[in-house]
């Protein structure tokens, strides 16, 4: 029966989260990938870098959809954001500093913390 509640209780307190703190939360983990890749191998930074190429593919994806609620102009400015993103992991070397402060700034807005 224990086994059962754990569960249960995890998906009720994932339900009373909100989109907007989960989306932060999906943000830090992969700050925290790329954090541990500043100091691994070249196999733990391109893993890292891999993981941030796809949630900034999936947040692109996101804007793009003609049901995304968002103001046009946070939609496009997001979009421009997540282009420089992606041309920076395009570098043979990507500066992983630069992308960890970048989605730190996600962090914060959608946590409604202005920094």
């Amino acid at each position: 029966m224990n086994q059962m509640v754990g569960p249960r209780g995890y998906g009720a307190t994932q339900r009373t989260r909100t989109l907007r703190e989960q989306e932060a939360d999906v943000f830090r983990r992969i700050n925290y990938g790329l954090k541990a890749a500043l100091n691994g191998d070249a196999i733990d930074r391109a893993r890292a870098v891999a993981d941030n190429r796809r949630l900034w593919f999936a947040i692109e994806a996101a804007l793009i959809n003609p049901e995304n609620q968002l103001p046009e102009a946070t939609r496009v400015g997001i979009m421009r954001l997540g282009r420089g993103v992606q041309r920076e992991m395009d570098n043979q070397e990507p500066d992983i500093a630069f992308l960890i402060d970048i989605n730190d700034q996600m962090i914060a807005g959608l946590s409604g913390d202005p920094g």
